[in-house]
């Protein structure tokens, strides 16, 4: 279905429509940013009922849904642009919401600077499409470059090396994903909108969108895999050092994009598009849990702060149980089907097929680790709580979204995503026949996580203090808590060096030459401001002087 408002411009050959796109992919993207993000909304009526900038907060998270709206359901990529940037400065608004906090307003400029860096990436491949193909209309872009280019062509390599760049910013994935842990600064609702249904899922449905671009660069395809997995691998092991309760699922974020990343790279495009709708609803459910326990508490966001709430906060407890559990991808969650699409597409791949289904697997069975090591701490143990629980958060306002996304979460495998008519030609890897004990191995390993976890953090059967005696132990613990290490680099390397030259060039010859213009003219005024004495006698004295200068002055000439 196709719907054009109007044209937006005209300018020689190019003429980009205000026009909407509806199929499958856009469906399910519109279904995931609107029903979620009514979810989240209401949820954030009672979560920011007490803010003085309630209203700000609501046209926010409406310019926020409406940008992703405009990105997923513009025919043209200029649209899609269009949205894009929405949502990178709706993400900037709202992680900087509370500005009066300087560590949230330095969280929303990394957040926009880094981004932009993928940003600039996909305009500069918006330029070639339109320089190479004549058009940015993306059906059009589509069946040209099917007919225009051949597989591993130069340009069509370009193309999609800039697209990934772009996509990479978007949904955080190596080297662009440091800017997400630290948007955490925002309201939890917002963190819930930027993971579940917004922002992050905006570079995957660019890559699936653009899907055929890709199968013509099968080497930057590839890449994307390859990025995906090293993205997975390094965030979960980063998200079981944290004590943060919203800095572990921003990292299990990024892990889970990452997974979605992997399908993309794989050619298992209908299951990553998948594992982003459900992924969505356990996602959603685990921030608007975790943002009920933090108001509970008082704002209190460290984890060896709680302890033994499963009796005080039972709907926060059963949301995190079934959240956790499809996270983890517990047979029969929604997080079990569609994880496991994507690791039987990787399988399915010639050659390194093997290696990108182990990794994988690694990346599950960590994520069965750092997810109850979470859920295990904040609801069972010793409470360690120093202020009063307020038991009286909540009200069905809070709690009504939260059960409607645990049935989800539960039931949101068994929901049929119609996008093969999207990806008919490109899923060479859907169907394929694996052993039971395949199935038998996926399903084992995220359960071994959850039993390591189980024995460190529930049953104390070992200890973390022991496994963090030595000293390679505690040095790896703070590489991997420092989020190994990306932002020092990233300070080194570009920020302070930038710092160092603004700080030289603070007072350059330009801004000296301003300087002087400033300081001759404040000395011509205090000239003629001297001249100016209220006195009648001098008045008529320069008054005659000039007169008599005039005179003589046309006498001589």
């Amino acid at each position: 279905f196709v719907y054009e408002a109007w044209t937006w411009m005209s300018v020689g050959s190019f003429s980009p429509g205000f026009t909407f796109y509806l199929d499958g992919l856009s469906t399910v993207m519109m279904l995931v940013i609107t029903g979620v993000g009514f979810l989240i909304h209401l949820y954030a009526t009672g979560y920011m009922a007490d803010d003085p900038s309630f209203a700000r907060f609501f046209s926010y998270m409406n310019l926020f849904v409406a940008a992703m709206l405009m990105l997923v359901l513009g025919d043209n990529l200029v649209l899609l642009y269009l949205g894009w940037e929405g949502v990178g400065l709706c993400s900037y608004l709202l992680i900087g919401f509370w500005y009066t906090n300087p560590a949230n307003g330095y969280a929303a400029r990394k957040a926009f600077v880094v981004t932009r860096i993928g940003d600039t990436s996909m305009a500069i491949g918006l330029f070639l499409l339109f320089a190479q193909l004549g058009t940015l209309n993306i059906q059009d872009l589509m069946h040209a470059a099917e007919g225009e280019w051949e597989v591993g062509s130069g340009y069509a390599v370009a193309a999609a090396l800039l697209l990934l760049g772009g996509a990479v910013g978007k949904s955080a994935q190596l080297p662009l994903q440091t800017w997400l842990p630290d948007a955490m600064a925002g309201p939890t609702p917002i963190s819930a909108l930027i993971h579940a249904a917004t922002m992050v899922t905006a570079g995957v449905y660019l890559i699936a969108r653009t899907h055929i671009l890709f199968e013509l660069a099968p080497s930057v395809q590839l890449l994307v895999a390859w990025i995906g997995l090293a993205t997975l691998l390094i965030s979960g092991f980063t998200a079981m050092t944290q004590s943060d309760i919203k800095r572990v699922l921003a990292y299990s974020t990024v892990s889970q994009i990452g997974y979605m990343f992997l399908g993309l790279g794989v050619g298992a495009w209908s299951a990553s598009v998948f594992h982003l709708m459900t992924h969505a609803f356990f996602k959603a459910l685990l921030f608007l849990a975790s943002g009920t326990v933090i108001l509970s508490l008082h704002h209190e966001q460290n984890i060896f702060k709680m302890g033994a709430l499963r009796k005080v906060l039972p709907v926060s407890f059963a949301s995190f149980l079934i959240g956790s559990l499809a996270l983890t991808a517990f047979p029969f969650t929604s997080g079990y089907f569609s994880k496991d699409e994507i690791l039987l597409g990787a399988l399915a791949v010639e050659g390194v097929g093997t290696w990108l289904w182990l990794g994988g697997l690694i990346g599950a069975f960590f994520t069965g680790i750092y997810t109850f090591r979470l859920f295990f701490i904040v609801f069972f143990g010793e409470s360690n709580v120093k202020h009063h629980v307020d038991k009286e958060v909540g009200g069905w306002h809070m709690n009504g979204p939260l059960i409607i996304l645990m049935i989800l979460a539960l039931v949101g495998g068994f929901i049929h995503v119609p996008v093969e008519a999207v990806f008919s030609h490109g899923e060479a890897h859907d169907e394929h026949h694996v052993s039971g004990l395949i199935h038998g191995i996926m399903i084992a390993v995220p359960l071994i996580g959850i039993g390591i976890s189980y024995l460190f953090f529930m049953s104390k059967t070992f200890s973390v203090e022991k496994l963090m005696a030595s000293g390679m132990a505690q040095s790896l613990h703070k590489f991997w808590l420092g989020g190994w290490g990306f932002d020092t680099l990233y300070n080194t390397l570009f920020v302070n060096p930038f710092l160092f030259l603004a700080r030289i060039n603070r007072k350059d010859l330009i801004d000296r030459f301003y300087a002087l213009i400033v300081a001759l003219s404040q000395a011509a005024n205090g000239m003629i401001v001297r001249t100016q004495t209220g006195s009648l006698r001098w008045y008529a004295l320069t008054l005659v002087a000039g007169l008599v200068f005039i005179v003589t002055l046309g006498a001589l000439l």
